[in-house]
């Protein structure tokens, strides 16, 4: 009894998983997968991470579709139809984007009707309808007038701002799972293009601090809060920029202390990084 006692209060003060590191795995294991092209040897380090760590499935890397796809191909076992429910909220989000692993569900017994269904079902348990709501609004609002009456899109950002906040204070971050990426009438919601926006807001020392933490977690993708810090160093504060996310016709990047910086929130590095959006855009020819 003494021992299980002891064993619960040890699993009760375990820290929480830092995503970071999780990225930065991810950032090695692909790189086997894109530049060594060892296949077998991706499939085993994606294993061993997925065991450790719950899966994302970031757009263009899409690491746990790519360990699921490549396993069936070379017949190794991923798990199968555990694994496939595990992969529903993550592809859920997307829209009609679904249909495109119906043959892949088929083959291990989860058909188009139930897979659809489960869908159906995750959206209307898992999303929050009020943030929903809230950020079709909010994205309408940020592109409004395409931005090109200063006077209206200072009012629109502090308008979002304080959403941003009163979300983070409320609801925590309002990711993919909680919000999907179309809202309302279709709106297309990219946090990456708001919090873009929030560089100039007298909130970015806050949203620098929060976001950080929430790309730790899990929730915020490295490459959104890189955006943001990287444009409010630029026009803002006038300072080298850390990370390379946005830059200007006339930056001049040191890549070794760049990819340094890019490296402690787990982003892969310049190169790697111009690899996976020359393979994303090649996967549309």
């Amino acid at each position: 009894m003494f021992l299980g006692i002891l064993f619960m209060a040890v699993s009760c003060k375990r820290k929480p998983l830092n995503y970071i590191t999780y990225y930065n795995r991810v950032n090695e294991i692909d790189s086997i997968y894109r530049f060594e092209r060892d296949t077998l040897e991706t499939i085993r380090q994606y294993k061993k991470l997925f065991e450790e760590y719950p899966p994302r499935n970031q757009e263009r890397i899409q690491e746990f579709e790519t360990y699921i796809t490549l396993s069936d191909r070379y017949h190794k076992d991923f798990g199968g139809k555990k694994t496939l429910y595990k992969l529903i909220p993550l592809i859920a989000p997307y829209g009609q984007g679904y249909k495109k692993y119906l043959d892949l569900y088929e083959k291990y017994g989860i058909d188009s009707l139930t897979l659809k269904g489960e869908i159906v079902e995750w959206r209307r348990d898992k999303l929050n309808r009020t943030l929903i709501d809230s950020f079709s609004v909010a994205f309408m609002r940020d592109r409004e007038d395409r931005r090109s009456d200063n006077e209206l899109t200072d009012k629109n950002d502090r308008k979002n701002a304080e959403l941003l906040k009163w979300t983070f204070e409320n609801y925590g971050y309002p990711s993919l799972q909680k919000i999907g990426i179309i809202g309302n009438n279709d709106v297309f919601m990219p946090m990456l293009t708001l919090f873009s926006h929030m560089s100039r807001s007298e909130y970015y020392p806050y949203f620098k601090t929060k976001l950080l933490e929430y790309v730790k977690s899990g929730d915020c993708l490295p490459r959104d809060y890189a955006t943001m810090v990287d444009r409010h160093r630029l026009y803002i504060s006038k300072e080298e920029i850390l990370y390379g996310c946005y830059i200007d016709g006339t930056t001049q990047l040191d890549t070794l202390k760049i990819n340094r910086n890019r490296k402690t929130i787990g982003l892969p590095s310049l190169k790697h990084s111009a690899k996976i959006r020359k393979d994303f855009f090649n996967s549309f020819k």
